[in-house]
């Protein structure tokens, strides 16, 4: 007689256990803050905007509600699950305080953001310094791809308008430096916009890459070595002429809409010269095909800019456009980068699609809406959820390796933050004792090991 299996144990529970810390994973998040020293500069920062005979240092709130968001919060009172564990996460402010300290800076308007912002690009230099091989400037260059994301408004929030969607809400247009494929991304740019903004606004995209440049260390702000990469929607002229503009000389991807110019000048191409587009590894990308355009097609744009173009067979389904050609699927971009192989170039381009990666994670950490109803308080809650992307860009980089240093914002949370422990007291000193059965333990320990071993912040 075979035993059967059972499903799932009735297990009794009671209220009243002592000594046990839920989220003890978030423990690395706090680690993380300590050794960069973001807390020491978002408090610095803020220092103007505390009050005489404040309790909470206004940095400390700030960066609790970062630290919730970056947990899997969606609005200020999730700070209540830090609140609960205060041998963790240390004295946390209660619910009004919190919404009067958002009120503050922004009531503060562009000086407090400046404040923020300039504080998070002091930190994000220093980072960049103690994670060496593993900081995405490692190779001389730093990527930033700028993306709009559509935020759904399901109430009346200034500024949230009917989008080109069919919905309603605001339209952020974000920026984020690329970690390659080794890694993920952290932002570098949050613009709050209505919800009708254009997709191809020049002055947006220009304000964007100015906040992304101001992340960046002083020797990335301009130069070749700093590439921006963007969709269709920043294929302008003044876009294009603003980062190719004398004394900045910064180095582009661009896409480009097909015009008709460039459609008939595709028609013209020679089967000859289209090269086979090509796959990271360097294999031959299956039914793709590149080439670059000249003449009339680069009247009127910035000197020195390259117009390429792939064809590539639709995917099996997919309705093809007008300005497609002969059952193959059209797209364009511009590059200012001379001297390399089309092949490479496209493949650059194509690899924009992290940025998708990137929202992705954005939307599962406090951008899946705006909780606030001002447009200064929203721009405020986008500064947290950069600051909570940065700390989960950044705890990856320091501490962890290999496939786990690829892990989104949903996995690090299921597997690592959500870890429980055992809070034991001894000799003056607090412990955390993790589950020895949970299968990244090891992962939690190493990776706190990894960032006890760097220095503290001066």
């Amino acid at each position: 007689m075979k035993k059967r299996i059972g499903s799932y144990p009735c297990v009794r529970t009671e209220g009243g256990g002592r000594g046990v810390v839920s989220q003890a994973g978030g423990v690395l998040l706090v680690e993380t803050i300590r050794k960069t020293g973001l807390d020491q500069a978002i408090s610095a920062a803020l220092t103007p905007w505390r009050k005489p005979r404040a309790v909470h240092d206004p940095g400390k709130i700030l960066l609790d509600v970062a630290l919730a968001v970056a947990l899997g919060g969606d609005c200020l009172a999730d700070v209540g699950m830090l609140r609960a564990e205060p041998a963790v996460f240390g004295p946390v402010a209660s619910d009004p305080t919190v919404s009067r300290l958002i009120d503050t800076p922004a009531a503060g308007g562009k000086r407090a953001l400046t404040a923020i912002r300039a504080a998070r690009a002091h930190v994000r230099e220093h980072v960049w310094q103690v994670a060496g091989p593993a900081a995405p400037d490692a190779a001389g260059q730093v990527v930033v791809d700028l993306d709009g994301v559509l935020v759904i408004a399901h109430s009346d929030k200034q500024d949230a308008k009917p989008t080109w969607k069919k919905t309603f809400g605001h339209h952020p247009l974000m920026g984020f430096v690329d970690h390659g494929h080794g890694g993920s991304g952290e932002p570098v740019a949050g613009l709050l916009r209505p919800g009708n903004a254009g997709s191809n606004t020049a002055a947006d995209h220009i304000t964007a890459a100015k906040l992304a440049l101001a992340q960046l260390p002083k020797k990335y702000r301009r130069g070749r070595q700093t590439l921006i990469r963007t969709d269709s929607g920043g294929g302008t002229h003044e876009f294009l002429d603003w980062l190719s503009a004398r004394g900045r000389w910064l180095s582009y991807s661009v896409g480009m809409t097909i015009t008709d110019a460039i459609h008939q000048a595709v028609l013209k191409v020679p089967a000859s010269a289209w090269t086979p587009a090509v796959e990271p590894g360097g294999d031959i990308r299956d039914g793709a095909w590149i080439t670059e355009l000249d003449g009339d097609c680069l009247k009127g744009w910035p000197k020195g800019m390259r117009l390429i173009v792939r064809k590539e067979r639709p995917h099996p389904g997919a309705q093809l456009r007008i300005t497609d050609a002969d059952g193959m699927r059209l797209t364009a971009f511009a590059t200012n980068t001379a001297g390399t192989p089309i092949a490479e170039l496209e493949l650059r381009h194509r690899q924009r699609a992290r940025a998708d990666d990137r929202i992705r994670a954005a939307r599962a950490t406090g951008l899946r809406n705006l909780p606030l109803h001002d447009a200064a308080q929203n721009q405020i809650w986008l500064e947290i959820v950069q600051i909570a992307l940065d700390l989960l860009a950044w705890m990856p980089m320091l501490a962890l390796t290999g496939e786990v240093r690829r892990w989104e914002p949903r996995r690090l949370r299921l597997r690592l933050f959500s870890a429980a422990a055992q809070l034991v007291t001894t000799g003056r000193r607090r412990i955390l004792r993790l589950a020895a059965h949970w299968p990244w333990t090891g992962v939690i320990t190493q990776a706190l090991q990894r960032l006890a071993a760097l220095p503290n912040p001066g």
